[in-house]
């Protein structure tokens, strides 16, 4: 039960570090309230869950071709840069008011899917993480202990997602209009910031290749 609980500890951890997934998730909160940033979330570990899929079927090298990693960190900054400046112009709309934004929830599910799926980190993130895990595990122990590992992990990951969701929905409810305009601008820029990074990384792999 101990190993169980730190592989719990384990998928917080993979989902605490601020990245572009959190900034989008504060972002929905604060205009749109829990179910929205909660549904970014959801569309992150589900993204989480094809590449943990693809290393337990080891078609992992497919995705890490410099073909195929040049087109995610191309695509990834492209999408990050578009979410930073939609969430900057959007910014100025903010309202104070309890009332929420009409934005479907697949919308925001959609969003963090995406995000996700198309962040290379994302893949050498599970491939270094859940190929150790594999490894480990499946010599150790065999199939069904692994697949308990992983949804401990995962465990983890929807823990995370559910109080990234309710931080940022409750800071609509505690912080004045001013306030949370500049915390959603923020948001954006850091979208942006993330974006110019994956840009920068598609273009020195061309560049190499």
């Amino acid at each position: 039960m101990g190993v169980f609980f730190s592989y719990i500890l384990l998928g917080l951890s993979l989902a605490a570090p601020i990245g572009p997934v959190n900034a989008a998730q504060m972002d929905r909160g604060i205009k749109g309230g829990f179910f929205h940033a909660w549904f970014v979330g959801l569309g992150a570990v589900t993204a989480d869950a094809f590449y943990m899929l693809i290393v337990y079927m080891g078609v992992v090298h497919i995705v890490d071709t410099p073909f195929i990693k040049t087109f995610l960190w191309l695509f990834g900054g492209f999408v990050l840069i578009y979410t930073g400046f939609e969430s900057m112009i959007s910014a100025k709309e903010l309202k104070a008011s309890h009332e929420r934004t009409a934005e479907p929830l697949y919308k925001s599910f959609f969003a963090g899917f995406i995000m996700s799926i198309s962040n290379p980190l994302t893949i050498l993130f599970w491939l270094g993480i859940y190929g150790s895990v594999l490894a480990k595990t499946a010599s150790s122990y065999g199939t069904q202990t692994l697949i308990l590992y992983s949804c401990a992990i995962f465990i983890g990951l929807l823990t995370w997602d559910f109080i990234m969701a309710a931080v940022s929905s409750s800071f609509r409810k505690l912080l004045n209009e001013r306030i949370l305009t500049g915390i959603a601008f923020i948001s954006g820029l850091a979208l942006i910031g993330f974006g110019l990074f994956f840009g920068w990384q598609g273009i020195l792999l061309l560049i190499q290749h």
